[in-house]
């Protein structure tokens, strides 16, 4: 028996019962555990109820609180400064944190950011302009668009497209005028390299794309995603790099801003449909790894301080990371089995 399969038999249903109690710093982890680990609908009156909660206490209202009525947070524009308070770094957190995507405020928030951080390209941009179109942003809103329920606009659609586009070198035209350099992830941030952490976010991001709603050139992209990811060790991280191999990669932390762990990656790979490949071996031991006695996860990077509301503490056992961890571990598991 190999150690995912000792997991898989050593589930301590305390742990799915703690993700599953009523929290009121915290409610978006119940509504998640009943949606992802549980299995429920989304018509499901536990649900429902789980996410009106998220809307009533916890992060999620107050950084409504702090939103302007024109949907905008800080200051007008496309919402990348300041650093984790614009508006495009709200409505991403938003997304994560369990936000309700019917809910006006929320609507307003996803106009601004379609109206003034939408590049011409299509991308996703720090400045609305596709100079400072970058992967890692792009897919990090992308998502956050998709978990909203913003899947069948056609401003997302195109912007989707456009995102497939850029990984497989096919109808994008504006690698030399854009962070995004290049076919491959190749990103000005990363200094002309393929970027991994950008793969990682376009991956999560089309990844949430349902399979009846892939086109061709989304499913390659997604093809060529993974097998970038798994071109290397996952659980080493040695992507390209210039100085050194970055530490971000082994503190597991919630919300995800543009830093990214070996945790998403093993959870984009998993949602793509890779959760069997051998090639996660290693990193599947090293989240199993970071498992307490009591089978949950640390909190081990926050932006605590730096957005509109705390979420937990560093150091401590953490609600967030342990669904994640969840997550990617089910998944994997059941991708072994039907393998």
């Amino acid at each position: 028996m190999n150690r995912l399969d000792e997991w898989k038999t050593q589930l301590n249903s305390e742990v799915t019962d703690w993700l599953l109690e009523p929290d009121e710093s915290n409610p978006g982890i119940r509504y998640f555990a009943l949606r992802d680990l549980i299995g429920r609908g989304a018509a499901d009156s536990e649900v429902v109820d789980a996410q009106a909660h998220v809307m009533r206490c916890g992060p999620v209202p107050m950084m409504l609180d702090a939103q302007y009525p024109q949907g905008y947070w800080v200051k007008p524009g496309p919402g990348y400064s300041p650093k984790y308070r614009g508006t495009l770094w709200s409505v991403i957190f938003l997304a994560q944190l369990g936000a309700d995507g019917q809910d006006e405020r929320v609507q307003r928030g996803v106009e601004h950011v379609f109206a003034h951080a939408q590049a011409e390209s299509g991308g996703f941009a720090a400045t609305g302009r596709p100079s400072t179109t970058i992967h890692c942003l792009w897919g990090n809103v992308v998502r956050a668009l998709l978990e909203l329920g913003y899947g069948n606009d056609e401003r997302l659609q195109r912007s989707i497209d456009a995102l497939a586009r850029s990984v497989i070198g096919e109808g994008y035209e504006w690698y030399r005028r854009g962070g995004v350099q290049g076919p491959g992830f190749v990103c000005s941030a990363n200094y002309g390299l393929p970027c991994a952490w950008g793969a990682v976010r376009t991956l999560w991001a089309l990844a949430r794309c349902t399979t009846s709603d892939r086109s061709d050139v989304v499913q390659r992209a997604i093809d060529a995603s993974c097998d970038f990811l798994l071109s290397y060790n996952p659980a080493h991280a040695d992507y390209p790099y210039r100085d050194r191999v970055s530490s971000s990669w082994f503190r597991f932390g919630y919300p995800l801003g543009y830093v990214t762990d070996v945790l998403l990656n093993l959870e984009a790979l998993t949602e793509a449909g890779r959760g069997a490949d051998a090639r996660l071996a290693d990193v599947i031991q090293l989240v199993l790894d970071k498992q307490d006695s009591q089978g949950r996860w640390t909190m081990e990077y926050t932006y605590n301080g730096k957005m509109w509301a705390d979420v937990e503490r560093k150091g401590q056992p953490s609600k967030w990371i342990t669904l994640r961890a969840f997550r990617a571990l089910r998944g994997a598991a059941a991708a072994i089995q039907n393998a």
